[in-house]
């Protein structure tokens, strides 16, 4: 068993909390997702089960051994680096092979595995180039080599891709995803981009000024989000957060823009806030124009002016400006319906897709 769990883990430097209690259990096999803004903790966290960091207090444990005090070589832990990290001097296959040479391993051994490793990577045709001989993405192959061979319990990747131009991140996230599917290896890997995060995980845990704000499947989180740091960072574009006055029989969310009619299952949850405020959050994605969709458990209307216009080719992301809000409210539509800067438009707004946060705690209000 590979699992990995944190026991309450703090890490600090002098009096700055960097991770601030951090409890997650991490499965055997799984592929684990950190993800958040920078500065959240995600790489020192990767760097505490690699043994790079030091754990301040709590208990950091892989399988069934508690690895605070274990060296990172005890470990059976192999790590991807945004460098490649890779010797300019010595060939693709010396490479692979370096790190089974310090453990004194026996040739035919390092030979059978560097090989197993360059087929599985489909580069077994370039173990005899330098790494100036290579492009990014080889590159970035020879680093998992590296990791592959020596059959760890635990994989760490620690933002592998960011060096990458973007077809390249989609053809290696991929790559990666099915390598570790094959091998069945516990992987923890780290990265700021929650598109990267929501194509590759099993299961995302979203970091933001230390703490773990939630930790799900990808369609867990963008379904129903915690809190609104998680509604807001995970999504492209950010969902729209607007507050609203919820009425004093609570079936009725409005403000100076919009009047929502609020399901039965948000009733129940916004009972405490009647005659309140309450943050209603909606994705742009369901904000469309009254043509452009076949929504049947409801609709409200918001219009506004077009600010800003985004094309990306199969729709357009528009920006409106609407009177009463400070925010510009983001919607979807038809790359063929375009609007101009400057268009009134009238959208929908898809009623069974609502988001309702308290704007004190800003946690997710809870339904029945």
């Amino acid at each position: 068993m590979a699992s990995i769990k944190f026991n309450n883990v703090v890490k600090s430097y002098g009096d700055v909390n960097i991770i601030k209690g951090l409890d997650l259990d991490i499965l055997d096999k799984e592929f684990m997702v950190l993800v958040g803004p920078s500065g959240c903790g995600k790489s020192t966290t990767l760097r505490m089960i690699a043994g790079l960091e030091e754990i301040t207090s709590g208990e950091l444990s892989i399988g069934d051994r508690v690895v605070n005090a274990v060296h990172p070589k005890d470990r059976d832990v192999a790590m991807v680096f945004q460098s490649y990290a890779l010797y300019p001097h010595m060939t693709v296959r010396e490479n692979i092979a370096f790190g089974l040479k310090l453990r004194k391993m026996p040739k035919e051994d390092i030979d059978r595995l560097v090989n197993e490793a360059a087929e599985t990577l489909g580069m077994a045709h370039l173990l005899d180039r330098k790494p100036k001989a290579l492009s990014g993405g080889q590159r970035q192959r020879v680093a998992l080599g590296r990791a592959i061979v020596r059959k760890p319990s635990v994989f760490l990747f620690d933002e592998p891709l960011s060096n990458l131009d973007a077809e390249l991140r989609v053809q290696m996230r991929a790559e990666i995803g099915k390598l570790q599917k094959r091998l069945g290896i516990t992987s923890v890997y780290v990265t700021h981009d929650q598109v990267e995060a929501m194509t590759m995980g099993d299961r995302i845990a979203v970091l933001h000024d230390g703490e773990l704000r939630q930790v799900g499947s990808p369609l867990e989180l963008y379904d129903t989000p915690a809190n609104i740091f998680v509604a807001q960072f995970i999504g492209t574009p950010n969902m729209n957060m607007i507050e609203m006055n919820v009425s004093d029989d609570g079936k009725t969310l409005s403000c100076d823009a919009v009047s929502l009619e609020a399901s039965a299952e948000w009733q129940a949850a916004v009972s405490e806030k009647k005659g309140s405020k309450i943050m209603v959050g909606i994705r742009p994605e369901h904000i469309r124009g009254d043509d452009e969709h076949e929504w049947t458990d409801g609709t409200a209307k918001i219009s506004g002016v077009v600010d800003i216009v985004e094309t990306l080719g199969h729709e357009v992301v528009v920006y409106l400006i609407v009177k009463g809000l400070e925010e510009k409210v983001i919607a979807k539509m038809d790359a063929h319906k375009s609007p101009k800067p400057g268009d009134e438009v009238v959208m929908d707004i898809h009623l069974g897709k609502l988001h309702m946060f308290d704007p004190e705690t800003e946690n997710r209000l809870a339904t029945a």
